[in-house]
């Protein structure tokens, strides 16, 4: 069983009381309390001191509102796998001002780019950390093109990290592994962009981002489930201006098609792009399917086939 705290004050004294199955007083076998204060576990019953002089693991300091506190703690930003350090190491701004924003003499300014390029250097000591460095720069620049949220990039970066640690990039461009893994974690996170969409903004082709994604799933064992098309259709109406009804009346079309089974074999974006389309005629709000080719970037070819599809799937439905 897990360990409960409920924290009370007596007088000046604040006093934790630890709850646990496996803790009870040796003498009459009743609850144990931490007295933070004196630094002492004492019995609740009898009073009986069980252990004495604990460390107090908290600050040395004490506030009394949410302002002072802040004020006085001296934490740094939390640790990110989105670049290569982990944000531990320092970072030297390159504008040549100090701290009250006056400009540097010239000696200063020589001190400070020296400083820089051995900061620089000592950041990157080896051939793997300037391979991940390129790579985590490539997976935050497709991730702020494509606008993923940060948990995708902290995915994607730690997809990455796995695959340099298990040597599967030998033989294959980094460009094109931080493609793959910013397009397994964007699927992995429930917000998926199509493979097209990855492509428009990687610097390979669509063919080695297919091959390379293959790869990295296979070797890493990861758990992709195939990508739902109700996860593009916010995506697509917000393009389209479409309503709130629209939006669920395209849910409910994809919903009837996976009951039909409809949607096996058939690309989720073109489904997704389709009932968007359909959802938006049977609510009177005005699209082409032009315009859903742009949003959805598929073929209005394919839009009307699905189209036709969900169609017949939700007459059937209603038949049933």
């Amino acid at each position: 069983m897990p360990k409960t705290s409920i924290r009370t004050r007596t007088g000046e004294t604040e006093v934790e009381e630890q709850r646990n199955e496996g803790q009870s007083c040796p003498e009459c076998g009743g609850k144990l309390v931490a007295d933070s204060g004196h630094g002492e576990t004492l019995c609740e019953d009898c009073g009986l001191v069980v252990d004495e002089d604990n460390v107090d693991r908290g600050p040395e300091w004490r506030a009394f509102d949410a302002k002072e506190k802040n004020e006085k703690s001296r934490v740094g930003a939390p640790t990110t796998n989105t670049m290569h350090d982990k944000g531990l190491s320092t970072n030297i701004d390159w504008r040549n001002k100090d701290a009250y924003g006056n400009s540097l003499g010239s000696r200063q300014r020589e001190k400070m780019q020296r400083l820089r390029k051995w900061n620089e250097r000592f950041r990157t000591r080896d051939s793997k950390e300037r391979n991940l460095k390129q790579a985590l720069g490539e997976i935050d620049r497709m991730a702020s093109a494509l606008g993923l949220p940060n948990n995708v990039r902290e995915m994607a970066s730690v997809i990455y990290r796995r695959a340099l640690n298990e040597d599967l990039l030998p033989g294959r461009s980094i460009e094109g592994v931080s493609t793959a893994c910013v397009y397994a974690a964007a699927r992995q996170a429930g917000v998926p962009r199509s493979l097209d969409e990855i492509t428009d903004v990687s610097r390979v082709e669509k063919s080695e981002v297919a091959r390379t994604y293959r790869y990295v799933v296979r070797e890493l064992k990861l758990e992709v489930r195939p990508a739902d098309p109700e996860s593009y259709v916010p995506r697509f109406a917000s393009g389209l201006n479409l309503s709130d009804e629209a939006e669920h009346r395209a849910r409910e079309l994809l919903k009837n098609a996976k009951e039909q089974g409809v949607h096996s074999g058939k690309s989720p974006v073109g489904l997704a792009a389709a009932a968007v389309y359909a959802a938006a005629l049977l609510t009177n709000e005005k699209t082409t399917q032009a315009e859903v080719s742009e949003v959805a970037d598929i073929s209005e070819v394919t839009i009307r086939n699905r189209y036709h599809e969900l169609l017949e799937a939700e007459e059937g439905t209603v038949a049933l």
